[in-house]
C-alpha cells in the first residue's frame, strides 16, 4: 500500500520512516513537509498539492505536532484517504471526535496510535494483571526533553503538552492493561516561569496508583511500573518493554525499536478490514490532569 508520511522532523525520522522501509507491506511514496525530506521520494510542501497530485496514494500518516493537526487531518478525510495519526491524536479532545465522526461518514479508517502499547511486555502484563485486584501502583516516568524534543519550543506552547507529550505514554500503557477503570483524584503541575505547559507533574489515581513525570532527567531515561495486586507484584520496565513478576525478570525484550513497525502492521490490518481504532482513554486522563492540577511555578527552562 502507498503510504503518505506528513510531518518530517525527529520522530517521523527516527521511528516512521525506517518502519516504512522494513515493511513489506507499506511503500513511502511522498512526504509533506516545509522543511525537510527522505531522500529518494517525492516531496510536497503542503497537503492539499500532495492530495491533488497524487490520487494513487490512499493512505497518510500524521506527524506533525498537535496543534496544527486537525486542519490537515480533516483535508485528508474529506479527501477519501485514510489516516494514521501519531500521539497524541489531536490537540483537544472535541477534534479528535470531530475527526472520528468525518472518518464514518467518509467510509475510511481513522487510526490514533499508541506506541508504546506496542512495547514488547505490555500484552503479557495485561494478560496477568487480568482478574487480579490492583492494591497499588507507581510510575515513574523520567527523560529529557533535550534529548527528544531539542530546541522544539513547540512542546511548551498551549497544545504542545509539555511533559504529557511523554507522559501521556504511560497513560496509554497503564489504561491498557489494567482490569478496571482508572480516575484521577489530583495533580500537582509544575510550570517553568517562562513555559506555558508543564515540565513535571505528579498525579494520584484511584486504586492508589500514583505517578511522577519529569521533562528534565539527566543521564539514562526512567519508563518503569510497578503494580502491587492481591496476587503479588508486577513491574514494567523499558518504557513497558520488559516484564517482572514478583521481582523475577518474565519477558520483553530490551529495545523500544519495535513499536512503531507494529503501529503499520495495526494500520494495514484497518484498512484491510475497513475498520478504525480510536481509544482517547489516555487523552481523557491528560485533559482531567489540566482540569484538576494545582499550578505550581518552577525555575524557567530555555534548551
Amino acid at each position: 500500500m502507498k503510504l503518505a508520511l506528513v510531518g518530517i522532523g525527529k520522530i517521523a525520522l527516527d521511528q516512521h520512516v525506517p518502519a516504512l522501509a522494513a515493511s513489506d507491506v507499506w511503500e513511502l511514496a511522498a512526504t509533506v513537509s516545509r522543511n525537510q525530506q527522505v531522500e529518494g521520494v517525492e516531496a510536497f510542501t503542503r497537503i492539499e498539492e500532495m492530495l491533488a497530485a497524487r490520487p494513487d496514494i490512499g493512505v497518510v500518516s500524521l506527524c506533525l505536532p498537535p496543534a496544527p493537526r486537525f486542519a490537515v487531518a480533516e483535508a485528508v478525510l474529506r479527501a477519501g484517504r485514510h489516516l494514521m495519526l501519531e500521539k497524541p491524536p489531536g490537540a483537544t479532545l472535541a477534534e479528535v471526535h470531530a475527526l472520528e465522526a468525518l472518518a464514518r461518514a467518509q467510509g475510511v479508517t481513522l487510526y490514533a496510535t499508541w506506541h508504546s502499547r506496542m512495547a514488547h511486555a505490555v500484552a503479557a502484563a495485561r494478560r496477568h494483571l487480568s482478574g487480579r485486584d490492583i492494591l497499588g501502583g507507581h510510575i515513574t516516568w523520567r527523560e529529557d526533553v533535550r534529548k527528544w524534543h531539542p530546541g522544539q519550543d513547540w512542546i511548551f506552547e498551549p497544545g504542545g503538552m509539555g511533559v504529557f507529550d511523554p507522559g501521556i505514554n504511560a497513560l496509554s500503557i497503564l489504561t491498557e492493561i489494567l482490569p478496571m477503570p482508572l480516575r484521577l483524584l489530583s495533580a500537582e503541575l509544575d510550570f517553568p516561569a517562562n513555559r506555558q505547559t508543564p515540565i513535571a507533574a505528579r498525579l494520584t489515581f484511584s486504586h492508589g496508583i500514583t505517578a511522577d513525570f519529569d521533562f528534565r532527567q539527566a543521564g539514562p531515561q526512567t519508563w518503569d511500573m510497578e503494580f502491587q495486586t492481591d496476587k503479588g507484584g508486577l513491574a514494567l520496565r523499558t518504557g513497558g518493554n520488559l516484564l517482572e513478576i514478583d521481582g523475577t525478570p518474565a519477558g520483553g525484550e530490551d529495545t523500544i525499536m519495535d513499536e512503531y513497525p507494529a503501529l503499520y502492521a495495526r494500520m494495514a490490518d484497518l484498512v484491510r478490514n475497513g475498520a478504525s481504532d480510536v481509544d482517547l482513554a489516555p487523552m481523557v486522563l491528560v485533559a482531567d490532569a489540566f482540569t484538576l492540577g494545582r499550578r505550581e511555578a518552577v525555575a524557567a527552562f530555555e534548551f
